[in-house]
């Protein structure tokens, strides 16, 4: 029979190896295209963990907050460029619990209201989504769950609170006593000081807090002022002198990872190499325990195309390559509707697709203008490059490349740039993508699970060794590799030197084996198939996380 703690309810028996209460926090859940409470790899990773955690029936529930309007809508402006329009979302399928907690901040009692996404609704864990935009609330707290990763800072620690320690207190509320509490990024932070507040010793909480790190960049690793911690009330009841004592001696700011670490029994990074990464990066800081990895994957069930499947299963390359076609088809009218441009599914296509980010390097295909748009129009062998990814809408630079784009592209029958990067659009391009292209700066790229999705239907990445790639990757086997300098040579001598190895791997060996020895090219798509899954099926990784890391 389904179990039930109040407010919640399973619709399977659990499976006795995974019977351990998990709550799993995180900022950001891809479930479906229809629930926009995402932004791009945090929040895949975390949509197909839930996933898993159903078809592994895991006592595991999902926290996260229900953003009023998303992240933001990509549309285009009168002149084709990016635009950012925030559209209020509606969900009929959510659950009003009627739960209602408060949460100190800043002074003020903020009520935050608890809505559950239904396991049955997507096939996931039992979600609780957070929203202090109730009627309980005046204007300016109703504020603080409206816009995924806002800007001001004030706000978004507000929201780590709502999710930490709101969180925290709807789970009592719903009469569910987690074993493990576990901190997909740094955000729900907060949740360890209130833990803290109760349990009375830093011993005590290690015992029941994990920690999950995505990502070198500074930018993902938050660093707050002690005077904006303290103001928000952050600490729960804690004193700064208490948390100085316990958690950042060596610390004059609030660096969020750092905490993270020091009060979390164990952290995994997301692949074999950033945990290398991740280990030289805290070496030196005292207290932290070992940064394991457990490389992220992605939900085969969810992401992989049936046909493709079968025809994979059946190891018949032709089927693979004319379902292929196919899927071009599908993915070119959606560019023949954005861009009027019509694509021919004959023709190799090129897919670079994820988030921008100065570091990802949308623009290493177009360094050489002319060579680039050579390689588009040559007379046998042409080929198609598509675009798609949403920048943070303050990444001025990262806006800036995805509107350059689009002015490089304009005039281009064989290139174009595609607005609205989400889930529905995602596997629309990995469906119908010959190859799907990674450029990160060495040791820059965490995980980058893109590929993997990418993989699972037929498209072959051409990567750097970065992130999760070096753990599957056999060159002109299963991938091909760009050749790459090591990180710690000059970033100019790093993008040319990766320009030019990128162009000669395209028009020397990938482009002619497509077109000349397709047999060949179809037996790396069926390798990359093939060998994707069990290892980097979130299956896996909901494993391990219960082996390793609960």
């Amino acid at each position: 029979m389904p179990l039930e703690h109040n407010a919640i309810s399973w619709p399977y028996t659990f499976n006795p190896s995974y019977s351990k209460a998990i709550a799993y926090f995180s900022m950001e859940f891809a479930i479906d295209p229809c629930l926009k409470i995402y932004s791009g790899g945090l929040g895949f990773l975390a949509g197909s963990h839930m996933r898993s955690v159903y078809e592994l029936r895991q006592q595991v529930v999902g926290v996260g907050i229900l953003w009023k309007y998303g992240y933001y809508d990509q549309d285009r402006d009168e002149q084709n460029r990016m635009e950012v329009r925030y559209r209020e979302k509606d969900y009929s399928f959510l659950e009003d619990t009627g739960i209602r907690v408060k949460v100190s901040i800043a002074g003020s009692a903020v009520v935050v209201g608890a809505f559950l996404l239904p396991p049955k609704t997507f096939e996931t864990a039992p979600i609780f989504l957070l929203s202090t935009d109730i009627a309980e609330n005046d204007h300016l707290s109703r504020t603080i769950t409206q816009k995924l990763y806002f800007n001001n800072t004030e706000t978004r620690l507000a929201q780590n609170m709502v999710l930490g320690i709101g969180g925290a207190k709807v789970l009592e509320a719903a009469g569910y006593q987690p074993q493990i509490y576990h901190m997909n990024e740094a955000h729900s932070l907060p949740l360890a000081f209130y833990l803290y507040e109760k349990l009375g010793n830093l011993d005590a909480v290690k015992g029941r807090l994990v920690f999950t790190t995505h990502t070198p960049e500074a930018a993902g690793n938050e660093i707050s002022s002690m005077d904006n911690i303290l103001k928000m009330g952050y600490l729960s009841a804690c004193t700064q002198n208490q948390i100085h004592t316990v958690v950042y001696p060596e610390e004059t700011e609030f660096n969020h990872t750092l905490v993270a670490l020091r009060m979390s029994k164990a952290c995994n990074a997301v692949s074999k190499l950033h945990a290398e990464v991740s280990t030289r990066m805290w070496e030196g800081y005292s207290n932290i325990p070992e940064i394991q990895a457990i490389t992220n994957a992605q939900n085969k069930t969810y992401w992989a195309d049936d046909i493709l499947e079968e025809a994979q299963s059946k190891k018949n390359m032709s089927r693979i390559a004319s379902r292929k076609k196919e899927l071009k088809e599908e993915l070119f009218k959606e560019v023949a509707l954005q861009s009027g441009k019509i694509f021919d599914p004959n023709v190799l296509t090129l897919v670079w697709a994820r988030r921008f980010a100065e570091y990802k390097r949308a623009n290493l295909l177009t360094r050489d203008l002319e060579l680039f748009k050579a390689m588009l129009s040559h007379t046998k062998h042409p080929v198609h490059v598509i675009w798609a990814g949403k920048p943070y809408p303050l990444d001025l630079g990262a806006v800036k490349v995805f509107n350059e784009l689009i002015e490089i592209t304009k005039s281009l029958p064989n290139a174009t740039v595609l607005t609205g990067y989400e889930l529905k659009l995602s596997k629309l391009l990995k469906q119908g993508a010959d190859l799907w292209l990674n450029t990160p700066r060495i040791t820059r790229e965490a995980s980058g699970t893109s590929g993997m999705t990418a993989a699972m239907n037929g498209a072959i990445n051409v990567s750097i060794a970065d992130g999760w790639i070096p753990e599957f990757a056999e060159d002109d086997h299963n991938c091909f590799l760009i050749p790459h300098l090591g990180h710690e040579n000059p970033i100019e001598q790093q993008d040319q030197f990766e320009a030019e190895q990128l162009y000669k791997l395209l028009l020397e060996e990938i482009v002619p084996m497509y077109y000349q020895l397709p047999h060949e090219f179809e037996k790396v798509r069926y390798n990359s198939m093939h060998e994707i899954a069990p290892e980097f099926d979130s299956g896996r990784m909901a494993k391990d996380y219960y082996k390793l890391l609960y």
